[in-house]
């Protein structure tokens, strides 16, 4: 059987520099950060008081008032970023078998506030006090759940979680799925919103963040010498994915084509990433056979970048060893993460989305608060301002928690 080939119709975007695709672009390509003090709790008492928060997120723009207070945020930033990539997609479901139609949308974590809310309740007023709906409001699969209800999507419907890889590996199970027949058409990607007290204090406490509270734009700064963590972000990011022919014969505008995913593990350490990368090593390899592509075909990399010393390091070493000499005359690279923060399980979603906009504007959005590039970082990493560059082939990097790599390629069609 020959391979059916995967295309992006669709884009959904919320984040902490915009609701929105068209304002989240903008404000990256200004290299404006969307990183400021913690507003959704009382933080003076942390060692991390800064996040990159999502601002202005109205929930009855794309919901009603009952279903918003039945859902937590991350599957109201899910629904709102389906919303805009179906509405961008063109999509009608009154003209489509609902069977072919999927929806794969993963979270790294799921609704930890909606977790701290009812063990506060139950804590102060007993069993009976918790709301019906706390389970429903909180496990993962509910996101993908929430968007087929909505669409009549009876396709394929279910939640990867593997931490900060979790919206690639949706969106790359996504591609085996329409490949092999199994669906035509998926709504793919990653949300996440765990800027609570017990989210914000666990990283805390594993020491992984950045503490530069007094200069909250400053302090996510991949690839700078004087990094020192992450900043956890919020949000989500969603394609529509379809079949190349299915798309073509709708008359559907093509963003790219999904054409090369690569999956594995470091088998190394929970946190920390295996020597010289050799995990995202191995998974960009494999995204770069299953594409059928030289490494010097790829123009552009959204890297997963995080602003940890090891992270970073281990990132650019394996960029290095995986592009040769092309990593150093031909190649960029960036981290969005410099102006959205980390926003874990949406990260896949988000920067994927980012990855194909740079594909198909020419313009490759900056690293920005690269003052003094760390030397061990030896990459074009396209320091503080965005520039134009015309592209055909564009990777995008998720590393996560416990050693687990996506790596996705697109192309242009």
């Amino acid at each position: 059987m020959s391979r059916r080939r995967v295309v992006v119709t669709g884009l959904g975007l919320v984040s902490p520099v915009g609701v929105g695709v068209q304002p989240s672009w903008e404000a990256l390509v200004a290299g404006r950060s969307g990183v400021g003090p913690i507003t959704q709790f009382d933080a003076s008492t942390f060692p991390t008081r800064i996040a990159g928060e999502v601002k202005d997120f109205d929930p009855g723009a794309f919901m009603d008032r009952k279903e918003a207070r039945r859902n937590d945020r991350f599957i109201q930033f899910a629904l709102a970023a389906a919303e805009m990539a179906m509405r961008d997609s063109g999509l009608d479901m009154a003209k489509e078998d609902p069977e072919k139609v999927g929806c794969i949308v993963g979270a790294g974590i799921g609704g930890l506030g909606t977790i701290e809310e009812n063990a506060k309740v139950f804590a102060a007023k007993g069993v009976r006090k918790i709301s019906p709906f706390f389970i429903p409001s909180l496990i993962i699969n509910l996101a993908p759940g929430q968007i087929s209800i909505r669409y009549g999507m009876k396709g394929p419907n279910f939640s990867p979680v593997s931490a900060c890889a979790t919206g690639n590996h949706s969106i790359g199970d996504a591609l085996l799925y329409i490949e092999r027949g199994m669906a035509d058409v998926i709504v793919a990607g990653g949300c996440e919103s765990t800027i609570t007290e017990l989210g914000m204090g666990g990283f805390c406490a594993a020491r992984a963040m950045s503490e530069r509270n007094d200069a909250p734009e400053k302090a996510s700064r991949p690839f700078d010498k004087d990094r020192d963590g992450f900043v956890a972000g919020e949000g989500a990011g969603i394609l529509v994915l379809e079949e190349f022919e299915h798309a073509r014969k709708r008359g559907a505008r093509i963003y790219a084509e999904l054409c090369g995913y690569g999956a594995t593990a470091d088998a190394n350490h929970v946190t920390s990433p295996a020597p010289a990368g050799e995990g995202g090593q191995r998974a960009m390899r494999m995204a770069l056979r299953d594409a059928g592509l030289a490494p010097e075909a790829v123009g552009y990399i959204n890297t997963h970048g995080t602003s940890t010393p090891q992270g970073d390091v281990a990132e650019c070493q394996g960029i290095n060893a995986v592009f040769g000499a092309h990593a150093r005359g031909g190649l960029v690279v960036s981290s969005t993460k410099s102006m959205t923060g980390h926003l874990l399980g949406a990260a896949g979603g988000a920067e994927a989305v980012i990855a194909i906009l740079a594909l198909t504007h020419g313009v490759v959005p900056p690293t920005i608060n690269v003052d003094s590039q760390d030397p061990e970082c030896q990459l074009d990493v396209v320091p503080n301002v965005a520039r134009q560059k015309a592209l055909d082939v564009v990777m995008s990097n998720s590393f996560g928690f416990g050693g687990t790599n996506a790596v996705l390629i697109f192309r242009r069609v």
